[in-house]
Formats: structure tokens, C-alpha cells, sequence
């Protein structure tokens, strides 16, 4: 299991310097109340808190020069936040029997970012953007960072104010699932299939345990490897057993692009084609000539990937957004402020 990140650091102190002093020449004005929009926009913050982005891609820079595994876990973040009650940070929040507790997220990282981030917003801007729209642009930000397409996303999300253990399950794609079953699960958020082509592809960059794809194959005593999942590459097949043998502790984590894992690119398309895909949910996309013609085409030509990554990644930044009125604008993001 994966180290718990620490809630509590501080935000490192050089960087938190250099930060201040950047906003003093950007901050123009400040505001403690919202946008009365209660749509998201492009310029939400444009009065009530003009640094915003800029504070949060700083901070994903700077934690991400440190650990570099930082991009990837933003960006699953951002997936388990949108896909259970919308996009509102309903992941962040602490106690129990939510969201985080269920053995589905126990494996999720990042959230120190999040909240240095908004610890330094709060100084700024204070009670003013959410912790919904801090985790959608950190993901947004991960992925330009680590090699991606920039793209603009939209904000003014409210955070949640419910979150539930139970609800994680069935709204979040397991790696054993099969092409109907993400198909189904996708489409209930508004996702077409061609988003879920798109989307898998940031499977670019991150890791994943030994215990989410061990199932694909078996080794005897002797070290004979048996392919339970034909779809695999046996010689990828026998690298996975050695990064991840019998007995390996659980924390062990594998990259899930064996390419390029630290880049944002189409490497992970390419591995598909070569039956390199980590997941038996990869694999499929492959194996289904519903999807295999995208998959053909993401991995000859990355352009066509990253232009296509835009408009699904703007599609899921939006599913069960809450504004305006609906949810809060959390001074905690691991907790309500009514537990405040």
C-alpha cells in the first residue's frame, strides 16, 4: 500500500518565496466573494482572484520537480474525483466511511498538492476557488508539464459537500472491466466512446500496483509463466513477474507506459499495439474493432491524440459539476465547513 501523503506539510520554503513574490506583481485586486456566475467560464476568476491558475500550476511545478510521479497521480486524482458525484473534490474530504476509505482510492496520491495549493489561495484569495477547481486544473497542468497538450478549462466548480465509501465501486472503471462495461459506465457521465479511447491514454504516465493486473497471468513454483490473459505480450508478461514476485511487498507499483512513463505522449498507444498494455481494460481497446481503428490512429500519429485529448479531457472536467449555488467553497479541502 502506498505511503499516505502528509496532509500537514508545509509548503516547501524557497518556493514558497519565490511564489509570493510573483503574486505580488500579479495580484491586481482581491475579492473573499464568488463569481454570481453560476455557470463555469473561462474568466471566473478573473476579478475575485486573477492568480489563481497561476498559483496552482506553480505549485504542481514545483512539487512535480521533486517527485515526478506527482503528474500521474494528479491526474488519476482528477478521474476518481469526477467519475463518483461529479467534479466537486468529493475525494478529498476525510472521515469515515468516504470516498478515500474505500480500498478502490486508499491508493491515491497528490493530495498534498491540492492542499498546498490551496493553503497559498486562501492567503490571497481567501473563501474564493474551490477545491474542485484546484484538483481540475492540477490535473490539466500535470499533463502540460509532463510533455502534453495546454489546453484552457473552465472554472467556477463548488465543492461537495457528500461523500460516501459506497458510491466509489460502482462508478469507477475496474482494470479487469470489459470494452461493453466501460462503455456503459462512461456513457452514464456523458462520455462517448470515443472519450474513453482518448481518456485511456493517460495511462501515459502513472503506476499502478502488481495487485490491479497480477490476474493476467500465473507462474508456477518452478517460474513457468502461464498467460491467463492471451491478449499479453508473454515477454512483457515475464518482465511484469520480476518487478512484481511472489511475495513482493504491496507497495511495489509498476510504470503503466514501460516506454516513456514519465512523458505525456502517445508511447501508451503504441505499447497496445505491441499487447503491451497493462490492464486487461487496455487490452480490449485493442481487441474490439470498435476502438482498435482509434487506437491504430492515436499511436501512428500523436497529434491526432493530443487534439483529441482536448475536448474529452474538457468533457470530463465537466461531468456533475455543482455551481452557483449548489455545494460550498471549502476552506479545508479534506473537510466541509460546516465540520470546520
Amino acid at each position: 500500500m502506498e505511503k499516505k501523503p502528509i496532509l500537514t506539510s508545509c509548503y516547501p520554503t524557497a518556493h514558497f518565496q519565490k511564489l509570493l513574490m510573483l503574486l505580488v506583481i500579479f495580484i491586481v485586486s482581491s475579492s473573499s466573494s464568488s463569481s454570481s456566475s453560476s455557470n463555469l467560464s473561462f474568466d471566473f476568476y478573473a476579478a475575485s482572484c486573477p492568480p489563481a491558475e497561476l498559483i496552482v500550476r506553480n505549485t504542481v511545478r514545483s512539487a512535480s520537480s521533486d517527485d515526478p510521479s506527482l503528474p500521474g497521480k494528479l491526474l488519476r486524482l482528477l478521474f476518481h474525483d469526477c467519475f463518483v458525484e461529479g467534479c466537486d473534490a468529493s475525494v478529498l474530504l476525510e472521515g469515515n466511511k468516504t470516498e478515500r476509505t474505500d480500498p478502490a482510492n486508499t491508493s491515491l496520491g497528490g493530495f498534498s498538492v491540492i492542499n498546498s495549493a490551496k493553503r497559498v489561495l486562501e492567503i490571497f484569495c481567501p473563501e474564493t476557488v474551490s477545491c474542485a477547481d484546484i484538483v481540475a486544473l492540477a490535473a490539466r497542468d500535470a499533463v502540460e508539464i509532463t510533455g502534453g497538450p495546454a489546453i484552457q478549462i473552465p472554472t467556477g466548480r463548488r465543492d461537495g459537500r457528500v461523500s460516501a465509501a459506497s458510491n466509489v465501486r460502482p462508478n469507477i472503471v475496474d482494470t479487469s472491466f470489459s470494452l461493453d462495461e466501460m462503455i456503459k459506465l462512461f456513457s452514464s457521465k456523458g462520455l462517448s466512446l470515443d472519450d474513453l479511447v482518448t481518456l485511456s491514454g493517460a495511462h501515459t504516465i502513472g503506476s499502478a500496483h502488481c495487485s490491479a493486473f497480477s490476474d493476467r497471468f500465473q507462474v508456477d513454483p518452478k517460474g513457468n509463466l502461464t498467460l491467463i490473459d492471451s491478449s499479453l505480450d508473454k515477454n512483457y508478461a515475464l518482465e511484469l513477474t520480476k518487478q512484481c514476485p511472489a511475495g513482493a511487498s504491496a507497495s511495489i507499483t509498476v510504470n503503466n507506459d514501460p516506454g516513456t512513463p514519465l512523458l505525456f505522449d502517445n508511447q501508451y498507444y503504441k505499447e497496445l499495439l505491441a499487447h503491451k498494455g497493462l490492464f486487461q481494460s487496455d487490452s480490449v481497446l485493442l481487441n474490439d474493432k470498435r476502438t482498435m481503428n482509434r487506437v491504430v490512429e492515436f499511436a501512428n500519429k500523436q497529434a491526432s491524440f493530443f487534439d483529441s485529448w482536448g475536448g474529452a479531457f474538457l468533457k470530463l472536467t465537466s461531468v456533475g459539476v455543482k455551481t452557483g449555488d449548489e455545494g460550498e467553497v471549502r476552506q479545508l479541502c479534506s473537510m466541509t465547513n460546516s465540520n470546520g
